[in-house]
């Protein structure tokens, strides 16, 4: 997914609730640890617009001119985790995610967009007003009916509590490293050979045969003294600490659990209306236009002229779009003939504003210089400024929203300016606030610094919970805000500072743990004495199996991506030298992932032909053609990265 996708995404969440179920309906298993391990590789996100404020915190990195505050990072890691948690749902847990991994992945990103950003202003990369206008105009969520909506544009952007000149000038940036990035994954390319050798390693099937020894068999004939555990205590000991952990005791007050107010009288709502008219309930003018651009290049005086030639074909009657396909340099628009689609005043550059806004309907300007170039401009519709009645029901509807919105907004403000000066006032107990704001005293499960469930699996309540002011004074905490509209205030319940386990607490484990080991070492052993006697060839591997009491199991041709076998196993089978002649056994032994362990036998190899000669065949090959390219633009990229 592209950056400026990306971004998009992020605007478009609040329309796609359904789309976030199903996905977290399917995860399971092995599902959910893919979707961690994509969240946790590096990737664009929203945000970076917060490098421009100021303020006086740490900097904890610096790229180029630019520098990244400690807030601004907590900030970027706050909404990294909560897209997590959004993503996964139910099915979320905290220690899923390595901290310290995620934390580094979340500066990483971080850095690269600030080092892209400046790049592409250096390099001269350019997105322009109507690439922009074209790609948001084509987002669903500012779409009404099929068509972009000025009020679901804005309605989409205030929600997120972005302006719209800050959302596109984040587009706008996105756009920009998105054509340096295809400038260079757009060239990628791989022969035939490669993708030969990729097929015929991809689709190369070998003969599996293959016995277990299950190491739980040994276990009757093993003990462990006491010695043993002791010895092995004494030497480990730094893997048998408690950590600390900690209880937390803790209020919240959630915007959620506030019940609205009753619909206002409308006198009220005439009010709102009177106020949000222009922004929530007005469509302005849009005009439906054409243009024909024609850049300056080396030689301005050269591109005037071309214009005045284009323009006087067009006053002798020429088609507009043939001659934008033909002649126009705005490679965005040209080939629909210079279609920009309706266009609102304020969208496009000073002059072209101008020009377009001072034409009448079928009109075609004269010449109109911009920074970017001449343009000829054609006005093909207009569609006048309307605004939705004040009896409207959906206007009704929103205003009533507005309305309860701002009411549950002022309310929650109170409680909360209220909760910090109960907790303030009454640093050793939440009873007071509780008591006066009606809210509930819980207690969490034990936490400890890496987190736990609940409200202590967010990264500010973690940081809270081990601090000096919680764990030694005992002092209620400062309102802590876990998302827009839910604070938490937290105190220490309980207590347990890291300590040293003892012989008594751990024996029992070690010993399981050291008989365990000790099975799968025989197990093991038996493994490797039989893969030896297999390759020296003196017995068969049926009679070999017969006389270690295990089963042979000959499955026969398995591919690389066979999925019903152990996967250990078939990653052996391909690890194996291929049998040097026919009635050859290649063999190896392999420990299983539950301790057992595995002799595994090659008999045979059985390579596919090339080149495919069957229609799926071929299109495999194409296919695979298509990844390895890929996967040769994502490493170039990288590279180039590296390079700025």
């Amino acid at each position: 997914m592209k950056p400026g996708v990306y971004r998009v995404f992020v605007i478009q969440k609040d329309f796609e609730d359904s789309m976030l179920q199903n996905i977290r309906d399917s995860l399971d298993g092995w599902v959910v640890w893919i979707i961690v391990g994509i969240i946790v590789v590096p990737f664009a996100f929203w945000g970076i617009e917060s490098f421009r404020t100021g303020g006086g915190d740490p900097v904890v990195a610096k790229v180029g001119s630019q520098e990244i505050t400690q807030s601004q990072f907590r900030n970027g890691y706050e909404q990294r985790y909560q897209q997590l948690v959004s993503m996964m749902g139910d099915k979320f847990r905290p220690d899923m995610i390595d901290q310290t991994r995620f934390r580094a992945s979340v500066l990483a990103d971080m850095t690269q967009e600030a080092m892209q950003q400046q790049y592409v202003r250096k390099q001269g990369y350019y997105a322009g007003d109507a690439q922009l206008y074209n790609y948001i105009s084509a987002i669903p969520a500012f779409q009404d009916n099929g068509k972009f909506s000025d009020d679901a544009y804005k309605t989409a952007l205030s929600r997120r509590g972005l302006s719209p000149e800050h959302f596109e000038a984040q587009l706008r940036n996105s756009l920009e490293i998105d054509q340096m990035r295809d400038a260079v994954t757009d060239t990628a390319f791989v022969n035939e050979a490669a993708v030969a050798q990729a097929y015929r390693i991809d689709n190369e099937q070998r003969a599996l045969s293959y016995a277990v020894f299950d190491y739980k068999k040994y276990l009757p004939g093993i003990t462990v003294t006491d010695d043993q555990v002791k010895v092995h205590y004494d030497s480990n000991k730094l893997q048998y600490m408690a950590p600390e952990r900690v209880k937390l005791a803790y209020i919240e007050l959630s915007i959620d659990d506030m019940p609205k107010a009753a619909a206002p009288q409308q006198d009220v709502l005439k009010v709102i209306y009177d106020a949000e008219k222009d922004s929530m309930f007005t469509t302005p003018e849009q005009r439906k236009a054409q243009h024909i651009l024609v850049a300056f290049g080396a030689d301005k005086a050269a591109a005037k002229a071309r214009i005045e030639a284009i323009a006087a074909q067009l006053k002798k009657g020429a088609d507009f779009s043939e001659l934008a396909k033909k002649d126009s340099d705005d490679t965005g628009s040209k080939n629909q003939g210079g279609e920009l689609g309706w266009v609102q005043r304020g969208q496009m550059v000073a002059p072209f504003d101008k020009a377009l806004f001072d034409l009448k309907d079928g009109e075609t300007s004269d010449p109109v210089e911009s920074q970017f170039g001449w343009h000829i401009i054609h006005l093909e519709a207009i569609k006048p400024r309307t605004t939705k009645p004040f009896d409207d029901p959906a206007v009704q509807a929103q205003l009533i929203n507005v309305y309860q919105q701002k009411e549950l907004q002022k309310r929650f403000q109170e409680k909360s300016e209220k909760l910090e000066q109960l907790v303030f006032e009454n640093p050793a107990s939440l009873d007071a606030a509780a008591n006066a704001l009606d809210l509930k005293v819980q207690t969490t499960d034990w936490m400890t610094r890496e987190g736990g469930s609940g409200i202590a699996a967010n990264p500010a309540v973690q940081q809270v919970a081990f601090a000096k002011e919680t764990i030694s004074d005992g002092d209620n905490s400062k309102p802590i805000a876990l998302s827009p509209g839910h604070v938490v205030v937290v105190r220490k319940a309980d207590y347990e500072a890291a300590r040293q386990k003892t012989l008594a607490e751990v024996a029992d484990s070690i010993r399981t743990t050291l008989k365990d080991d000790a099975a799968r070492a025989k197990a093991l052993l038996e493994a490797q004495q039989m893969a030896a006697a297999a390759r020296a060839g003196t017995s068969s591997l049926a009679q070999l199996a017969a006389a270690r009491g295990v089963a042979l199991k000959t499955v026969g041709l398995v591919r690389r991506d066979d999925s019903a076998q152990d996967k250990q196993i078939i990653a052996e089978l391909f690890r194996l030298p291929r049998p040097a002649k026919q009635g050859d056994i290649s063999a190896s032994n392999t420990p299983l992932a539950d301790g057992d362990a595995a002799v595994v036998a090659l008999t045979a190899v059985q390579e596919p032909a090339w080149p495919p000669s069957n229609k799926d065949d071929i299109a495999k090959a194409q296919q695979l053609g298509s990844q390895l390219r890929e996967m040769v633009a994502g490493a170039e990229f990288t590279g180039y990265r590296k390079t700025m």
